[in-house]
């Protein structure tokens, strides 16, 4: 039998945090007790806290390893391995990693490095070289002519988990201001004034030929393979009665607070990013996290495009409301960051410190708690396996 014991630990539990111990048994969880544990081999935590891994549902992390500058391509087997170290640095324990299909910028190495990285992660999987669990997040850019056929292509991928429908044509969603659109992409893409209305001119085109039918055709594909559907972008009561319909279970990022709201309403999990949450607003200057925790109607963080925001947004969104104590908030906020996930795409065997689940375990301790206090990874556990 292989077991470990970690004792003297803050245990941060489904609706309380306790000082105990707890047992890993043949990678799962086995005992969980509220006193400290007597067995000399047993491991001192030191009153760090013990968390249960963190599962992300969205995360861009893995193209900047395989493009780490523009023009840029990196060995695939090195690129996936250096992405799946951060992922277990960063405390993140089950991992849907994002790879887009369509892309708004033709030039872009997203089209070649699709298969790449998907054959480079199943093949770190496969050949027992990764430290977490990695399943695959297919996010379709719905206004790309060439979308629904390359879903077709990859939706039959073992490791697909979840399928998000995005449409990053200006004016909507998330640039319904032209005027943030403009500035973001002729930053990005150092477009002069010509150029850069052509190309709104050309996206507007496609979305309003390709978006609808490829949106209505992939999530119907979806609901026939059982795969979790998310939504992007979300910004009105139409958009969110749309992603009902198609039997949405995810709200990624929605824009504003009526969609939230809405989204929340109709049974979809409202996900945030945790930068939002760290840095205090939407980068877009879209609605801000703090807003939906403050109306209840936040449900799940995403690491986004920083995989270390996840569990610093945890303990920042534990510590909003000043009427309770940390430890009496934190059980819901880490809920954020590993239960809720994992229930919105059916994963019932983890999330949660709870006997028979996977001993998938984050030891953390608090810098400067008293102060502006940060979280910081000192241990991480993937099915009972250390991996940091």
């Amino acid at each position: 039998m292989n077991e470990q014991i970690l004792s003297n630990a803050r245990l941060v539990l489904d609706d309380e945090v306790i000082t105990g111990s707890l047992v890993i048994r043949d990678g799962l969880i086995g005992d969980i007790d509220t006193a400290p544990s007597r067995h000399p081999a047993a491991i001192d935590c030191a009153n760090d806290y013990l968390l249960p891994g963190l599962v992300e549902l969205h995360t861009d992390n893995m193209e900047k390893y395989f493009q780490p500058r523009p023009k840029v391509a990196w060995p695939s087997r090195q690129a996936a391995l250096a992405h799946d170290a951060q992922m277990a640095a960063s405390g993140i324990t089950t991992v849907f990693d994002a790879v887009a299909i369509g892309d708004v910028d033709e030039q872009s190495m997203r089209h070649g490095a699709l298969d790449e990285m998907c054959q480079a992660l199943s093949a770190i999987v496969d050949d027992g070289l990764a430290r977490v669990d990695h399943r695959l997040h297919l996010r379709c850019e719905v206004c790309h002519p060439d979308t629904l056929r390359r879903f077709r292509e990859l939706a039959d991928t073992p490791l697909l988990g979840l399928v998000s429908l995005m449409d990053h044509a200006p004016g909507q969603r998330q640039f319904a201001s032209l005027d943030a659109y403009r500035v973001y992409y002729q930053g990005k893409y150092g477009l002069d004034d010509s150029a850069l209305e052509a190309f709104i001119e050309s996206q507007l085109a496609n979305s309003t030929r390709y978006s609808a039918e490829h949106r209505r055709a992939i999530a119907a594909e979806c609901s026939t393979r059982g795969l979790a559907l998310a939504s992007h972008d979300d910004a009105t009561l139409a958009h969110v009665a749309e992603s009902h319909e198609y039997g949405t279970r995810v709200a990624e990022f929605p824009t504003t607070r009526e969609a939230a709201e809405a989204s929340h309403r109709a049974g979809m999990a409202v996900m945030m990013g945790a930068p939002n949450v760290v840095r205090g607003g939407s980068h877009s200057g879209n609605i801000a996290a703090a807003e939906l925790v403050e109306a209840g109607v936040l449900d799940i963080l995403s690491s986004d495009y920083y995989p270390a925001a996840l569990l610093d947004a945890a303990f920042k969104v534990a510590r909003m409301d000043a009427g309770y104590s940390l430890h009496s908030s934190l059980p819901q906020a880490v809920a954020m960051a590993s239960r809720h996930p994992a229930e919105a795409v059916g994963l019932a065997d983890r999330g949660r410190l709870a006997t028979g689940l996977r001993a998938d375990l984050l030891r953390v301790r608090m810098v400067d708690e008293h102060l502006h206090a940060h979280p910081i990874v000192q241990r991480v556990w993937s099915a009972g396996r250390q991996v940091h």
